[in-house]
C-alpha cells in the first residue's frame, strides 16, 4: 500500500496541484491579492515541498558547488541582460508595440532615497528570491513533471512559465509584458544551465531589479 507522500508523488496529483496553483496566478494577474500572487505561492510550493517529502533542493535551493562563480555568473548576466533589454529589446520590441513598458508606476522612485532603499529590499525578497522560487524552481519543476520530465517537457516548461511572468507585468502594458517574458525566459535557461540551481537566476533576477531602480532613482531610465 502507498504511504501518504508516495501517493502525493503520483503523477495523478500533479495536475491538481498545478490547477490549484494557477488560480492562484490568476486571482493575483486579476487584483484579487493583497501585493501579487507571488507570497501565497510560495506558501503553497513550500507546503506541497513538505507534503511531498521533498527537500528544498528540488527546487533548485540546493547549496551551490561555488558560491564565488555563482555570484559572479548571476550579477554577470543580470547586468549584460539589462543593458540589452533597456538599450536594445524595449526599443525595438516599441517599434512594433507602439510605446515603451510604461514602467510610471516607479515615477516616484526619482530622487528618493528612502523609496529606492525599500524598492530594493523587495527587489532582492519578494522579486528576485520569490518569483523565482514560485516560477522556476516551483511552478516550471512541476510542469516539466507532469510534461514527462524529458529535456524537451523542461523546455516547454520554461516557455510556459515565462509566458506566465510576462503576463504578471501587464501593468507595463504590452512591451512590458514581452520584455518581462524575454527576461523569463533568460532566467529559466539560467536555470537550467546552472543544472536546476535556483541561485544564479535569483542573483541574475536581482542584479536586473538594481540596475533598474538605480536607473529611475536617477532620472535616467530610457523613456521616463
Amino acid at each position: 500500500m502507498l504511504s501518504f507522500r508516495d501517493a502525493l508523488r503520483a503523477q495523478r496529483f500533479l495536475v491538481p496541484e498545478l490547477a490549484l496553483a494557477a488560480a492562484i496566478l490568476l486571482a493575483g494577474f486579476a487584483g484579487m491579492l493583497p501585493f501579487s500572487a507571488t507570497p501565497y505561492l510560495v506558501v503553497f510550493g513550500v507546503l506541497s515541498l513538505w507534503l511531498r517529502g521533498e527537500r528544498a533542493s528540488a527546487a533548485g535551493l540546493g547549496r551551490p558547488a561555488a558560491w564565488g562563480r555563482t555570484w559572479v555568473l548571476g550579477i554577470g548576466a543580470g547586468l549584460g541582460y539589462q543593458s540589452l533589454s533597456i538599450y536594445v529589446l524595449e526599443p525595438a520590441i516599441a517599434r512594433f508595440t507602439g510605446r515603451l513598458p510604461d514602467v510610471s508606476s516607479f515615477a516616484a522612485l526619482e530622487g528618493n532615497v528612502r523609496l529606492l532603499l525599500v524598492s530594493l529590499l523587495v527587489a532582492w525578497t519578494l522579486a528576485a528570491v520569490g518569483e523565482e522560487f514560485v516560477f522556476r524552481g516551483y511552478l516550471l519543476t512541476r510542469l516539466a513533471q507532469v510534461l514527462g520530465g524529458t529535456p524537451r517537457a523542461w523546455l516547454a516548461g520554461v516557455l510556459l512559465t515565462s509566458a506566465a511572468f510576462g503576463l504578471g507585468h501587464v501593468y507595463q502594458g504590452a512591451s512590458g509584458v514581452i520584455t518581462a517574458g524575454l527576461s523569463g525566459l533568460v532566467f529559466g535557461m539560467l536555470y537550467l544551465r546552472a543544472g536546476r540551481n535556483l541561485w544564479v537566476p535569483m542573483i541574475a533576477h536581482g542584479t536586473v531589479d538594481t540596475v533598474g531602480f538605480t536607473l529611475l532613482f536617477l532620472g535616467r531610465y530610457p523613456g521616463v
